[in-house]
């Protein structure tokens, strides 16, 4: 690699944990927090959906038809899926910092859309939430690949994986928010509205007021993202893409003096120009021979373990109300009205993130640079599998009376391992492996594959446990985790290495300038 260029890539690599690193984590980590809020606030919206729109002339007054409950659940998840593999792509091409503020705007419009869904009759105001949702999802995909590859890209080598990691830990402070607001927004409309059981009147039991509930709840999604716009705006593209990808090091040069408040300076236009024209030989594409030999193991390691993780994790989020109810923690739907129903499974799921997810993801960060990557995932997707099959095989013993508590407890570490494991890691190792110049497009490829694992959970588990119980789709989902395992042997371990190291661009550059010389000396 030109010396100019390792200058700069140096210093960043070599660089001491300074102000601008907690920065960026906050900026890129508040799109997460935003991510998480919007994903899974949802679970909580649907049973008011059905209280609201569905409380008469259904098959299951109360309650949303299946059909419409995975047309909510999953179509920000096919929104999700498209934008990770769009702007994955186009910030490779135009540069993540100017894609990256498309999506934040994106996030805040339809966060807000979302919320002032509108018709007279159930069928409108669904569909209108849809078409929303949808674009919310195409947003929040944007963020994935370029919270990832510019973390990566601003970190130092010693604590890249932690710096990247407690951005994707920021989703579980989302998941937190969301379920509190719900808690608080219950409780002040359950006072202020108070309405009978469902049991007494199904028609009856749901306030007018309650409508306003879940569009609260939707429209605060907007809020973090919006406060964060302009330090995103502020900050300057990534050293590594202005020097490896834009040509331009003396710009790189320059972002990175002010950043790390040190001078760089790049030495002279002769070691620019040198080994240019081989560097442009030695960059193939995504699809082609070379990428397919050097990347292509690594590509379906980080996809595979990605999508067979999610069909898990987001299947789990999406049945904890189930689960709730089959182990005695919240009663019958029948008993309660909306607001109580809402305000019981929001106060139980933010216990579980509270008591597993959220320190699940705090260990990654701790430990992912003493630990490695690769310990930290194959150690997750291990006991993901232990403590799902636990769960299953015993499933009658774990509902009957006096066995809730057990339940809980290995439900919540099946939740703790996802986090302190591959839930974070199949976030963190695809912005570390593939070169600058597809580092964006790879990630969103791997996390579109992980969106299409969300998919099935979605889509599929809602009639799945309808088919064939709950007890045989956790013996399933133990399954993909144990799948999840056996893909994680593709991907390399990336722990204290620069990022041309990892992704080879350090040995295409001497190559390059090794070609260059020799070709120089042949025509003199």
């Amino acid at each position: 690699m030109a010396k100019d260029e390792l200058k700069v890539l140096n210093a960043l690599d070599l660089a001491k944990t300074q102000w601008y690193h907690f920065t960026a984590i906050v900026v890129a980590g508040m799109g997460f927090f935003t991510d998480a809020y919007d994903l899974f606030c949802i679970s909580l919206v649907t049973k008011l959906l059905g209280r609201v729109y569905y409380s008469e002339g259904f098959d299951k007054p109360g309650s949303l038809p299946d059909n419409v409950s995975a047309a909510i659940n999953g179509v920000a998840f096919c929104g999700t899926l498209a934008g990770q593999l769009f702007f994955g792509w186009l910030g490779d091409k135009m540069g993540r910092k100017r894609v990256y503020g498309m999506t934040l705007m994106l996030m805040v419009t339809c966060s807000l859309a979302s919320g002032l869904s509108f018709g007279k009759e159930p069928k409108t105001v669904i569909a209108t939430l849809c078409f929303f949702r949808f674009w919310l999802g195409f947003g929040i995909g944007g963020d994935y690949p370029l919270s990832a590859t510019i973390m990566s890209e601003y970190a130092n080598k010693k604590t890249r994986g932690a710096f990247i990691a407690a951005v994707f830990a920021m989703q579980g402070f989302g998941i937190i928010t969301g379920g509190t607001l719900a808690i608080v927004m219950s409780s002040i409309f359950k006072t202020l509205y108070p309405s009978p059981s469902f049991e007494v009147n199904p028609t009856l039991s749901t306030v007018p007021q309650a409508d306003y509930v879940w569009r609260i709840i939707l429209m605060f999604g907007a809020l973090p993202a919006l406060l964060t716009y302009y330090w995103r705006m502020k900050m300057p593209e990534t050293a590594r893409y202005t020097a490896l990808v834009a040509k331009d090091e003396k710009q790189a040069a320059a972002d990175m003096s002010k950043v790390l408040q040190v001078e760089i300076k790049v030495e002279s236009e002769k070691v620019q120009d040198m080994g240019r024209e081989g560097r442009r030989n030695n960059e193939f594409g995504l699809f082609t021979m070379q990428f397919l030999r050097r990347h292509g193991l690594h590509l379906l390691g980080t996809a595979a373990t990605w999508f067979l993780l999610d069909i898990a994790y987001y299947s789990q989020n999406l049945f904890q109300k189930d689960i709730f109810s089959a182990i005695g923690w919240i009663a019958e739907a029948k008993t309660m009205n909306a607001l109580e129903e809402v305000y019981k499974i929001a106060r139980a799921q933010t216990l579980i993130a509270l008591c597993s997810t959220v320190p699940g993801y705090w260990f990654t960060v701790a430990l992912i640079d003493k630990m490695g990557r690769f310990a930290i995932q194959l150690m997750g997707f291990f006991f993901m599998t232990v403590f799902m099959f636990a769960l299953a095989v015993p499933y009658r013993h774990w509902t009957m009376e006096g066995n809730q508590i057990g339940f809980v407890v290995m439900y919540s570490l099946t939740f703790f391992f996802a986090n302190f494991g591959p839930n974070a890691t199949t976030f963190v190792v695809p912005a570390e492996i593939f070169p600058t110049r597809l580092r964006a497009t790879c990630h969103g490829i791997s996390a579109a594959a992980g969106k299409a694992g969300a998919m099935v959970g979605s889509f599929g588990f809602l009639y799945a446990q309808n088919a064939i119980g709950v007890r045989n789709t956790l013996i399933f989902l133990g399954v993909c985790n144990f799948l999840g395992m056996l893909f994680t042997f593709l991907v390399p371990e990336s722990k204290g290495k620069s990022l041309e190291e990892i992704s080879g661009e350090a040995e295409e550059e001497t190559t390059s300038n090794r070609e260059s010389t020799l070709e120089a000396g042949l025509q003199v």
